[in-house]
């Protein structure tokens, strides 16, 4: 332990931290940094490869990045800003391949395509319109479109098998789509950053914090061994909570005038995973679906194809429910210790508002397992119950927020939260999570550490090189930039057996 402050603590093993800890010490490589993990291993939570669906989130599959506007046409701008960010991640990921920090990308990221599945005339009229305005830009030129079943059986044979010839469906598919196993990703990091003298503790949680008189803050932080438990306190310059949805009780434990009015609404999910090889063999793609009337992004029904350990398997979900953990190993008092007199309003403001929502979660936790297969069977017809298991994924945290005029609102996507001297910050949300982990921490950083942003502006620019450029206005960098990302992390031309 150093004599004086760390410069940076990170509280919790997962991606976020994992990756802001390998930017840090490439923009400075002296300052000392320590790692805090209540776990026994690191990237165990969210981070975790069968606790998300590991799809590289590009804006190429998800209905809800695009929207239909009053006159008919189809708003994609959201699409658009999606995909630049995961651009960024890919450069990121391709530019640490290239220094050897990651090892061969075949073990965390491989080429899957993403399709778009859609049921119904109504839907299927929507996914035309999408697909026109979509590959009409540059940044989707390979998306194509099919409502010929025959070509869709070709892309995805267990979407068409035993499917009534009578129902209108239609598909999208990208080729471009990949399939990311962010566990490993985060292991990978974390074993650099140990050769990096970064101090990676865990079994170890932080139960307090505060103010020093000189500005930084002391952490109090508990040790658990097989047979005893330790207190220790550290100092630190810095402290980011990359802890999932543990990382609003940091803050609040912080005490920040900034997470005043901030609830969680904490959404439990469960797959269904399919082991059997046949079945396997017969489909590779990430097909989305619309979500239900209310949910969240992080409900979108999907069946996707996963490359864990070098096994393929499918996930089909998620069934999200309600469930009162921030974590998957986290505590059933987490969402009633949260609460607080600021909060209150904000969080039963939003949960009127969002009653379908309410409804879906709760709902959720009592359906059998023969709904559950019912709604497979609406992806895959021919589906046999014996194939597929039921495992529990990873928790997620939706922000609620203090809103003048509604007293409270729900917000689907992620936000920084930070100290207004830099000094502290968290990152809030759940959707669209891992994948856009360097847009989110370049806005950590130019919050946290505005004096340092230009002497650091060349130092991320060499591991991000379009960094504040847009590539949705530059076809020619856009189509430059996803060659050589691809290249570099063999996604062109690779086939995945």
């Amino acid at each position: 332990m150093p004599l004086r402050p760390y410069d940076v603590v990170l509280i919790g093993g997962g991606i976020l931290s994992a990756t802001l800890a390998t930017l840090i010490k490439h923009l400075e490589p002296s300052w000392t940094i320590a790692v805090y993990e209540r776990l026994p291993e690191v990237g165990a939570e969210a981070s975790a490869a069968w606790n998300n669906a590991g799809t590289g989130h590009a804006g190429l599959c998800e209905l809800d990045y695009t929207t239909e506007k009053a006159d008919g046409s189809i708003d994609i701008e959201p699409a658009l800003e999606l995909n630049e960010q995961f651009q960024l991640t890919r450069q990121l990921l391709a530019s640490l391949v290239g220094a050897g920090i990651l090892r061969d990308p075949a073990t965390f990221i491989n080429p899957v395509p993403h399709m778009t599945l859609a049921r119904g005339r109504a839907e299927v009229d929507f996914l035309r319109r999408r697909h026109e305005t979509m590959s009409a830009h540059h940044l989707f030129a390979n998306m194509r479109f099919s409502d010929d079943p025959a070509v869709i059986g070709e892309w995805a044979p267990l979407l068409t098998a035993g499917r009534a010839d009578s129902e209108p469906i239609a598909a999208t598919r990208d080729i471009t789509g990949s399939d990311i196993d962010f566990g490993e990703l985060t292991g990978q990091l974390f074993h650099w950053l140990r050769w990096q003298d970064v101090e990676i503790h865990r079994n170890c949680e932080v139960r307090g914090l505060r103010r020093n008189n000189d500005g930084t803050w002391q952490l109090r932080v508990d040790w658990r061994t097989d047979n005893d438990r330790l207190t220790r306190k550290v100092d630190a310059r810095f402290v980011f909570a990359g802890a999932g949805g543990g990382a609003l009780k940091i803050l609040q434990r912080a005490g920040i005038p900034e997470v005043q009015g901030y609830g969680l609404l904490p959404v439990s999910g469960r797959f269904l995973r399919c082991d059997d090889p046949d079945t396997i063999a017969r489909h590779d793609a990430k097909v989305y679906g619309r979500s239900p009337a209310g949910a969240p992004s992080i409900a979108m029904p999907h069946l996707g194809t996963r490359i864990v350990n070098g096994e393929r398997a499918l996930l089909f979900g998620p069934y999200p429910g309600a469930n009162p953990r921030f974590l998957k190993r986290g505590s059933l008092f987490d969402a009633p210790a949260s609460m607080r007199p600021d909060n209150i309003q904000p969080l039963t403001a939003a949960l009127k508002q969002n009653k379908e929502l309410a409804w879906l979660l709760v709902s959720q936790v009592a359906s059998t397992r023969k709904k559950k297969l019912a709604a497979l069977r609406e992806f895959v017809p021919e589906a046999r119950a014996e194939d597929w298991t039921m495992i529990t994924a990873g928790q997620r945290a939706q922000i609620v927020k203090p809103d003048s005029e509604q007293g409270g609102v729900l917000e689907f996507g992620t936000e920084v939260v930070a100290a207004h001297d830099g000094s502290i910050a968290a990152v809030l949300g759940a959707t669209p999570g891992a994948s856009t982990v360097p847009t989110v921490l370049m806005e950590v950083l130019e919050r946290c550490f505005p004096r340092y942003s230009r002497l650091w502006e060349p130092r991320l620019r060499a591991l991000m090189p379009t960094l504040g450029q847009s590539l949705a206005k530059d076809a020619r960098l856009a189509r430059q930039t996803m060659a050589g990302t691809a290249e570099a992390l063999g996604l062109a031309g690779r086939v995945v057996g």
